[in-house]
């Protein structure tokens, strides 16, 4: 089975559609997969569902897609640092389901362990609750959230072999193991392919049974606030 593209769109192809739900790895602006997302809005998909930790910023990450209007719903953890997501959903252009950061990783999770739901107390009393099923264990009330089931995954990782077996670098590692895991299909971008069998099978994060597609890139290294000050 053919795992290694030569490039973004060629991975994606036949992949894509109109109105499909996919969930995005990366954190902040770190480990996104940002060529896969080019490659999209290149496409001109549409009425996408994205559910990822964040919105990147006004010209990066998912920010792009949002500047196309190819997006139709966001699930997300932070939307802080994109005034076009805020302009879009203060609007009634853009729909937004928010998730605490634990929750939509374990959603995640879970979607790719095939488990359709789960309790937990995050956002019990708080509009996070609000519609979703309630259920006291031990004299402790939980919600029921259901597990993220994606048409595709896209993620980034700093290594991988050539069955797809990858190994993500500091703070990418948070969401990107499980956005991948919960997608029918997952696509995969990497900085650096090396040869099977020259991975430490206890360093590796994420066995290549979840990738289907793998392309090796160049990448950006952008900073979502750059902080400084006086010399």
């Amino acid at each position: 089975m053919k795992k290694i593209y030569a490039n973004a769109t060629e991975a994606l192809d036949g992949l894509l559609f109109d109105g499909m739900f996919i969930a995005a790895g990366g954190f902040g602006l770190c480990g996104i997969p940002e060529l896969l997302l080019q490659a999209i809005k290149d496409a001109g998909t549409k009425d996408l569902t994205f559910a990822s930790n964040n919105a990147g910023v006004d010209d990066f990450g998912i920010g792009i897609l949002l500047q196309t209007r190819q997006v139709k719903k966001m699930i997300s953890s932070y939307v802080g640092e994109n005034a076009e997501f805020m302009r879009q959903y203060l609007s009634g252009e853009l729909e937004l389901e928010f998730n605490p950061q634990g929750t939509l990783a374990e959603r995640m999770r879970a979607g790719g362990c095939g488990i359709p739901g789960f309790y937990t107390k995050t956002g019990v009393g708080t509009v996070i609750a609000d519609g979703k099923e309630h259920k006291d264990f031990n004299g402790e009330t939980y919600i029921m959230e259901e597990g993220i089931f994606a048409d595709l995954s896209i993620v980034k990782a700093w290594k991988a072999d050539e069955t797809g077996n990858l190994i993500f670098r500091k703070t990418a590692r948070n969401f990107n193991p499980p956005a991948a895991m919960c997608g029918k299909v997952c696509v995969v971008e990497v900085e650096e392919i090396v040869p099977t069998g020259s991975l430490n099978p206890d360093h590796i994060h994420l066995p290549g049974i979840y990738v289907h597609r793998l392309i090796q890139g160049e990448h950006e290294k952008r900073i979502e606030q750059r902080t400084t000050r006086a010399a």
